[in-house]
């Protein structure tokens, strides 16, 4: 399973891999399991009916490592209309952005503020701005973009990855702040020295993160955690560390992808706990997609079957 692991990681790299699998019919069959379509339009009908379905829905346009600056002052202005049409439309949701999406390659100030313009944004919507994390050579500036942008604006998430050895020491420095922060355990090709290898300890990882968010200093500070995972063994343990820190429904959320555990986000939904949808769209999904696949194999399958469907 890890080498089927390293080499769908490896795969998302490929800018080979990338022009024939986005040519292939199968392909794109295979990505709509994950994906509702590849415009907004898309996005917003399936997110209007994930609400029609109790569940809220977060919103991220694929793309990263952009290296032209119209290219990231015009996803600035699609997500600023994304917003627009989010409230005129009454979608309970929020939105996600990429630090490379919005210009970090190219200027690290044209990415601050880019992301500050959203942040106002989103605030004026009602709704919390995510940041994401991207592979581990981004970490420290992607941490740095969160800080400065919370100085200002406290409807502001970040997401963390419990794979990273690194993330225990990063949660303690961000609990002062109070801060949004989503937890994942983490979908890029990293080196043991820096990535737990094994399985079950990106999921001790993970529930030691959840618990420190939930202990009193954290709750003081108005933390919040945003729980990523569709894991059937961790959700009961996550269930449970919540119950022992007295903590209600409404004081932490569960964050699934669209298309995966459709029947679990209706459950928890059913059981009073908040779930809400990632849903992605655009044309740049490709690498997006490995790394879904490369996050529970099993979902290779799919695509098989796909390639011989009628």
């Amino acid at each position: 399973m890890d080498l089927m692991r390293n080499l769908l990681l490896a795969g998302s790299r490929s800018a080979w891999l990338q022009r024939q699998a986005t040519r292939r019919k199968f392909v794109k069959l295979a990505v709509r399991r994950f994906m509702p379509g590849e415009t907004v339009d898309d996005a917003l009908v399936a997110a209007e009916k994930q609400n029609k379905a109790g569940l809220l829905v977060t919103l991220t346009h694929l793309g990263e490592n952009l290296s032209d600056k119209s290219e990231a002052d015009a996803v600035l202005a699609h997500y600023l209309e994304t917003l627009k049409r989010m409230k005129a439309a009454n979608v309970q949701g929020e939105v996600s952005i990429k630090p490379t999406q919005l210009g970090l390659d190219i200027d690290p100030e044209l990415c601050l503020r880019h992301t500050r313009t959203l942040a106002e944004a989103a605030r004026e919507h009602g709704s919390r701005l995510w940041i994401d994390m991207e592979g581990s050579a981004y970490t420290d500036a992607t941490l740095k973009l969160f800080r400065a942008v919370r100085e200002t604006h406290s409807n502001l998430g970040v997401c963390l990855q419990a794979y990273l050895r690194r993330t225990r020491d990063d949660l303690e420095s961000l609990i002062p702040l109070g801060p949004g922060i989503r937890i994942v355990k983490g979908a890029y090709a990293e080196p043991a020295s820096i990535a737990f290898p094994d399985k079950a300890e990106v999921d001790a990882n993970f529930l030691w993160m959840a618990k420190r968010l939930w202990k009193t200093d954290a709750k003081v500070a108005k933390a919040w955690a945003t729980l990523g995972t569709h894991d059937a063994v961790l959700i009961p343990q996550l269930e449970q560390a919540a119950k022992e820190a007295g903590l209600t429904t409404d004081m932490y959320e569960y964050a699934m992808l669209y298309g995966i555990q459709r029947g679990e986000q209706l459950r928890l939904a059913k059981a009073g706990r908040q779930v809400r949808v990632l849903i992605s769209y655009g044309t740049h999904w490709f690498p997006w997609y490995m790394r879904r696949l490369a996050e529970r194999p099993a979902n290779l399958s799919f695509v098989f079957k796909s390639m011989f469907a009628k």
